[in-house]
């Protein structure tokens, strides 16, 4: 069956047979979930830490930052 024979924005038959299995996919253990948990920490903090490294290099420089020629 070709693009051509189906209307524009059906849902293949594939794709929705797949969404409706009961497969549970890949399950982790409790070690990989508190792994996951601890890296997940770790980026959000690291991603704190550049927010508030770029909020205070704009307070030090001042409205000096927004002088400058065009």
């Amino acid at each position: 069956m070709g693009r051509a024979d189906r209307p524009i924005g059906s849902v293949s038959k594939e794709i929705a047979m797949s969404e409706n299995s009961d497969d549970d996919g890949i399950v982790l253990t409790e070690a990989q979930k508190r792994a996951r948990r601890s890296r997940s920490i770790a980026i959000a903090l690291a991603l704190a830490a550049l927010v508030v490294l770029f909020y205070a290099m704009t307070l030090v420089k001042g409205p000096g930052v927004l002088i400058r020629p065009i």
